[in-house]
């Protein structure tokens, strides 16, 4: 395939850079900007960046128009990513649930009114979504979850827990999965995909802390909650179809080289400067040959999310190839990081607030945090069976 760009799309490079330019919130980037540290701040300048996106027609650019997007094609997603990322522009929390994951969903199997209730809504930012799937004992075998669904007239009424749900402390909806069958004669059977006000009655949060000292997964318990049939997404019972259209697209991920790309280059910047005393890191010629190293494979980790998005457009939907997308960018960040662990030496555990911590504790934050990469979104195991048997046609074991 031709990786290079036509002249269309250079120029919607161009006008996203110009965009963000006059667009990111006023002193980014500079010592003076003061970046929110409360979860609640977090999630408010979540939200003002997610509405600046809406009002200069950027959020939700591959959305067809029809539902409120820009139409815009995939290669297209993937520059605007690569200029976000380049830029180092705001997280929009709404990006990885709302916009990634409910929104596809919504537009492949939702009803007309459940598509005009929430998919406006969740382009401004007015809502946050959190996902409701894993349980203690059903996490990366996600059919195999024991929340119940019990159908009683116009609702579904919901008793059982989830786990690792991020961010639901401060979500308004959650997708959420539940057995409405449990006498199914498979354990993919049975299962309901459901749309659940997280302000109803029974739902009880409880924040799981981090080892970076952050809150942002949570335990859910529900307590016979009801949700109204009309929130049903797909039918009652069939819910596993709607939800292998979901993992699709979280398993899709269009540009992580791009995050990737911008942490090398800090890495970089790190490993020429030194830091408390030391030398510059870069003048051992392992460290530079690990350098070289990760620059290839950041490239690599490109080549691979468009070729990922070649055969999106070419098929019309997300497949399995996205699962080799996701293995090597989450083993590869997790790489990265633990070189700059080993530049750092015991520095490299200091955390924010410490005098002698690296550029305020950001490396060690990281290296907590990227190891989950290999986690969330489908452990890697589960990555190495999906090619396995889906793109290798391997027999199962």
């Amino acid at each position: 395939m031709d990786f290079r760009l036509s002249a269309a799309e250079e120029a919607f490079r161009a006008e996203v850079r110009a965009w963000l330019q006059a667009n990111l919130p006023v002193g980014w980037g500079t010592p003076a900007y003061r970046k929110p540290e409360s979860g609640a701040e977090k999630i408010a300048a979540s939200k003002a960046w997610q509405a600046a996106l809406h009002r200069g027609g950027w959020a939700g650019i591959t959305w067809p128009r029809e539902f409120g997007g820009r139409g815009a094609t995939l290669v297209e997603q993937l520059i605007f990513n690569e200029e976000c990322a380049a830029a180092n522009a705001p997280d929009s929390i709404n990006l990885s649930v709302a916009l990634g994951l409910v929104g596809p969903t919504l537009m492949a199997c939702g009803t007309p009114e459940q598509q005009a209730r929430f998919l406006p809504r969740i382009l401004r930012g007015d809502d946050i979504w959190c996902q409701g799937f894993s349980e203690p004992n059903a996490g990366s075998d996600l059919a195999g979850l024991k929340t119940r669904g019990e159908v009683r007239g116009d609702h579904v009424v919901v008793t059982g827990q989830k786990i690792w749900t991020s961010f639901a402390q401060y979500a308004d909806w959650c997708i959420l999965v539940v057995r409405t069958n449990p006498n199914a004669p498979r354990k993919h059977d049975g299962l309901s995909f459901l749309l659940v006000d997280m302000t109803s009655p029974g739902i009880t949060i409880r924040p799981l802390v981090e080892m970076t000292g952050e809150a942002w997964f949570n335990e859910v318990f529900f307590d016979e909650v009801r949700v109204p049939r009309a929130y049903v997404v797909g039918e009652i019972d069939r819910g596993w179809d709607v939800v292998l259209t979901t993992l699709a697209h979280e398993r899709g991920g269009t540009a992580p080289h791009a995050r990737l790309r911008r942490e090398l280059h800090e890495l970089r910047r790190l490993a020429r400067r030194g830091h408390a005393g030391a030398p510059p890191a870069v003048r051992d010629p392992g460290v530079r040959q690990r350098l070289a190293q990760l620059a290839i494979e950041v490239q690599l980790a490109r080549l691979t999310a468009y070729r990922n998005v070649t055969v999106m457009q070419r098929t019309g939907k997300p497949g399995p190839e996205g699962s080799t997308l996701k293995l090597f960018w989450s083993e590869l960040e997790q790489r990265l990081m633990d070189t700059a662990s080993e530049i750092l030496g015991p520095y490299a555990v200091l955390t924010r607030g410490d005098a002698c911590a690296a550029d305020d504790g950001a490396w060690a934050r990281e290296l907590l945090w990227t190891r989950s990469a290999t986690i969330y979104a489908g452990t890697s195991e589960v990555q190495r069976n999906i090619i396995a048997q889906r793109v290798l046609g391997l027999p199962r074991a």
